[in-house]
């Protein structure tokens, strides 16, 4: 697939940015402001651009963000160095990665802690390293007072004694590393010895806009670094906020903030006679808390790039295409590469007409009856302000943000996911609750009276209120409840699916949605004649899940869970269960779609599948057909319907239905890299059109045989005889007509050339001896 905006984790596209502009921020520091020869003078020439920019009024906050315990491991492949080499290139190349497990032949993030318990323990006690960065400024004076007795400034003791861990550097960092997975920091590391990420600086606005970032390398462990020093860091300091002011990387154009803090008090008094060559106010005292606003996040940022060379927004300019508007370019020669690539089919000559009616699309997938849809369909869409501002911090909430931890069950090692059971709490709606009042109001006494076709209608009988956000969560459980009751008896009425007392359904490559897994209850609300069981398939499922069942009942006011036999120590033994009415059963396979045994289900259902992502599906794809069941699946964009056609095609040889929006679609849109596309978790929906069975004995019935034409009229006109009048134009169209219908007669002539004949009989009327020569050529 040419996009992969949807399918892409978060956190890569963050790391693509900061690395991208780190790349470009290294490479322009050799020979601009403090480096190379004539430095002095390509410094006065830095300092006079910025000094032109036009102010932001933003406060701007350069925060220092000291690292004691992860270092990065690079993999075969990958270059010793901060720079290019460190696997950076992998996050930007054509065949970019979809997840963090991706880059593990890479890159991975190392402990640097082990071993070294006994030092680390005398160092914690002059305190402040629980990872959040309270008192920064005290924390990092402490820090450099053992620095000065070190016998050379870029030794690794340096980084390691500066105290604490920050919240938002292990909210990059920690993410990485939580998603990575333990088995990626436990597994092989490369022969050298991990590089140590001495200290991190950061330079953001006071609304949480990452707009600069320099990483500072203590070099591999155990041997010297380049100088992280007091002077070192000051003149970092200096040139990282001069590139951050002419190239901001998160978002507008060049610009120099009216004032600025420093969260470091010996770093703030460095800077008190640099900052203001700039035309930049420093503030009187250093930030002494993370935030200079209680409500600080840092926004969401997507790297935008060329979709051809892939150069970021902060290194060229970008348009989008001049016809569909789709697809994002830094320039007429990566256009024209684009245009002409080969084959056809893949080139944007081709594509640009198909995704210029894909982007017609934008207004019907943003028409939401919410009073939050302005915001959250806007193509800038701030998602992490919009859970933070309405207190969507935990929860079922924290799998929407890139910057929240997730529930992690006491002694679960960081980086795996949840346990099953710590997913399944007794109380469904628990896991979607805010830091404020309950979000989902009690059950309605009455079951639906019909089946709902809109957000709007299931709000009202739900009694939600249309500025409750719990639709983006709610998605899952509504789609499947519209294919159930809309989609399924208007493709497959044989089935009669509506009248069925239980519902066997697959959820195949199963993802985001299994993280999500107690708001599929909401099914046994809805349906609340029907025994459901519901059975994630995927090889992206945590193994530890696999083969585990539950059910999930109505007791009283309340649900309880109760393990099934597949919980036991010997998966499936015991005595087959059967679900009663208002049970949910809940079955988990980690495994390929095409591995799975068992019983045939009833209905299959996959969620953002992107068929042409995945090397299973053209395994699991004939496994489907060989089945033959309903399968349903959503897409995010019109554009990966119309990929996953073709994927089924060579895979089967079947196809795919017309795809159709989804009503339950996600309000929030997904923010695109490379094009301006409107992307949404489960924005369209098709099912798949098998291919007939060979050998079935199932043949269209054979028409009529075509009748033998008797070859009674001349094929070309007789010629005029002296003396005989021409005749009329009135004539000639008569005559023009009879020549078609005497064409007609001809069952060997295709059908797709009659155009051209009817064509040329109009043109008898103007050349008739050219047309006697066609004729006799072509039916002679």
């Amino acid at each position: 697939m040419e996009f992969v905006s949807g399918y892409r984790d978060e956190f890569l596209d963050f790391a693509a940015l900061l690395f991208g502009w780190f790349r470009k921020f290294a490479s322009e520091r050799g020979t601009g402001v403090g480096g190379g020869n004539g430095s002095e003078g390509r410094s006065r020439l830095m300092e006079a651009q910025v000094r032109r920019l036009p102010p932001d009024p933003a406060l701007w906050v350069l925060h220092i963000l000291p690292n004691r315990s992860v270092g990065i491991s690079l993999g075969q492949g990958a270059k010793q160095g901060p720079g290019p080499g460190l696997g950076a290139a992998r996050l930007l190349g054509d065949e970019p990665p979809l997840c963090l497990r991706d880059l593990s032949p890479y890159v991975s993030f190392v402990s640097l802690e082990d071993g070294e318990e006994e030092e680390d323990g005398e160092e914690e006690g002059t305190g402040g390293e629980e990872g959040e960065l309270e008192e920064e400024g005290e924390q990092a004076t402490t820090s450099r007072e053992p620095s000065q007795d070190a016998e050379t400034p870029g030794e690794p003791e340096d980084a390691e004694e500066e105290a604490g861990e920050d919240s938002s550097g292990g909210d990059t960092r920690e993410d990485g590393e939580e998603e990575m997975g333990p088995e990626k920091r436990r597994g092989k590391r490369s022969d050298a010895a991990p590089l140590h990420l001495a200290c991190l600086l950061l330079v953001t606005d006071e609304h949480g806009t990452i707009l600069g970032i320099d990483l500072l390398m203590g070099g591999p462990q155990g041997s010297g670094g380049r100088a992280t020093g007091a002077e070192g860091l000051a003149q970092r300091a200096y040139t990282l906020l001069c590139h951050s002011m002419a190239c901001p990387m998160g978002a507008g154009d060049p610009r120099r903030p009216r004032q600025l803090t420093v969260g470091d008090p010996q770093l703030h008094r460095e800077l008190e006679n640099l900052v203001p060559k700039l035309g930049v106010k420093l503030a009187k005292t250093p930030m002494r808390t993370w935030g200079p606003r209680p409500g600080f996040t840092f926004a969401s940022l997507r790297a935008r790039a060329c979709h051809v060379c892939h150069r970021h927004s902060f290194e060229v300019k970008l348009m989008p295409c001049s016809q569909c508007g789709a697809v994002l370019y830094c320039g007429e020669t990566c256009v024209w590469a684009d245009w002409r690539r080969r084959p056809d089919d893949v080139s944007h000559r081709f594509w640009c007409p198909r995704l210029a009616a894909f982007m017609g699309r934008a207004g019907e997938l943003a028409a939401l009856p919410f009073t939050y849809t302005a915001e959250v369909t806007s193509e800038m869409f701030n998602k992490e302000a919009f859970l933070a501002s309405r207190g969507l911090t935990r929860g079922y909430w924290t799998q929407l943000s890139m910057l929240l931890p997730g529930p992690v069950a006491p002694g679960c090692p960081p980086g795996n996911g949840p346990p099953l059971s710590l997913l399944l709490s007794g109380d469904p709606y628990q896991l979607l609750q805010g830091d404020g009042p309950p979000l989902m109001p009690p059950l309605p006494p009455d079951p639906p009276r019909g089946p709902f076709g809109s957000w709007q209608d299931y709000y009202a009988w739900r009694g939600l209120g249309l500025d409750s956000p719990l639709a983006v969560l709610l998605t899952y459980p509504l789609t499947v409840y519209y294919v159930i009751t809309h989609l399924v008896p208007q493709s497959f009425p044989e089935l009669n699916i509506q009248n069925k007392q239980s519902l066997k359904i697959h959820v195949v490559e199963a993802g985001k949605e299994f993280d999500l897994i107690m708001v599929f209850w909401e099914l046994s609300v809805l349906l609340p004649h029907v025994a459901l069981e519901l059975q994630f398939v995927g090889g992206a499922l945590p193994p530890e899940n696999d083969q585990q069942h539950f059910t999930l009942q109505r007791d009283g006011s309340g649900v309880s869970v109760r393990p099934g036999s597949g919980v036991s120590a010997h998966p499936g033994s015991g005595a087959k269960e059967k679900g009663s009415r208002r049970d949910l059963q809940i079955k988990v396979s980690a495994r390929p779609y095409h591995l799975l045994q068992g019983p045939k289900p009833d209905l299959v259902i996959g969620f953002n599948s992107g068929f042409g992502l995945k090397d299973t599906w053209l395994s699991s794809l004939p496994r489907l057909q060989s089945l033959r069941v309903p399968a349903f699946f959503t897409e995010s964009s019109e554009y990966s319907c119309v990929m996953d056609e073709q994927t089924m095609a060579g895979a089967t040889g079947g196809g795919t239905s017309p795809p159709q929006p989804n009503p339950f679609r996600s309000p929030f849109r997904l923010r695109a890299s490379d094009n301006c596309m409107p992307w949404y978790y489960n924005a369209f929906i098709f099912h798949l059109v098998y291919k007939p069975p060979q050998g079935s004995g199932i043949r269209p019935a054979p028409g009529p045989a075509p009748p033998v034409p008797a070859p009674t009229v001349p094929l070309v006109p007789a010629r005029r005889r002296r003396g005989e009048k021409r005749p009329s134009r009135g004539g000639r169209r008569r005559r023009g007509k009879k020549m078609k219908e005497k064409l007609d007669i001809f069952p060997c002539i295709p059908q797709e050339m009659h155009g051209p004949f009817c064509e040329e009989t109009q043109f008898l009327s103007s050349s008739r001896a050219f047309s006697v020569c066609y004729f006799s050529f072509h039916l002679g």
